[in-house]
């Protein structure tokens, strides 16, 4: 069951802790939705430092980052 946080209109920190919760909670894949560069590098720079992997897809000036184990 995939998990989706959306994190847009949220300013650094809160889409990474957002992000965060959702993975420690297990149940992957999450999709973080974020409308940032700036957010979208913190989460996956947080996601990658927990072992995941993250898939970027970039839609307008939005982006959904998948984040598998």
């Amino acid at each position: 069951m995939t998990v989706t946080v959306d994190a847009r209109g949220f300013s650094c920190p809160q889409p990474v802790i957002m992000s965060q919760k959702a993975i420690s909670e297990a149940k992957f894949p999450v999709e973080v939705m974020v409308d940032t560069v700036t957010s979208r590098e913190n989460v996956r720079r947080m996601a990658e430092r927990l072992g995941c992997r993250v898939e970027i897809e970039q839609t307008g000036d939005e982006f959904k980052l998948t984040i598998t184990k």
